[in-house]
């Protein structure tokens, strides 16, 4: 079983609904492919509610691919982490990811 140990959570209004162990912007909307993440979701929530946020810490977060342990990792279109290729790292993988829509373990940068 995959833990996350987050040290620090703040909260933001979501923007939509906007589901668990997603990268979020600082909007308050899901993280744009290669934007910098405000952190990762950490409770579903609906729209113009006070979401979670894991800021700072080791988060669950699904993968968009496949993804390996080490790997610099960026927000896609769909909030989901994915190996970085341009724009904004967002943390280091802790596990491998075989494909998309698994929970992985992300060190938050």
């Amino acid at each position: 079983m995959k833990t996350e140990q987050l040290t620090l959570i703040t909260s933001i209004t979501a923007a939509a609904d906007i589901a668990k162990n997603l990268f979020i912007g600082f909007d308050g909307a899901l993280c744009s492919a290669g934007a910098k993440a405000l952190g990762v979701v950490n409770d579903d929530s609906l729209a113009d509610e006070q979401v979670p946020v894991g800021t700072v810490g080791i988060a669950l977060i699904l993968s968009g691919d496949a993804v390996s342990s080490g790997d610099a990792v960026e927000s896609d279109a769909a909030g989901k982490a994915v190996t970085f290729s341009a724009g904004e790292i967002n943390g280091y993988a802790l596990d491998d990811a075989s494909g998309a829509d698994e929970l992985i373990r992300v060190l938050l940068k």
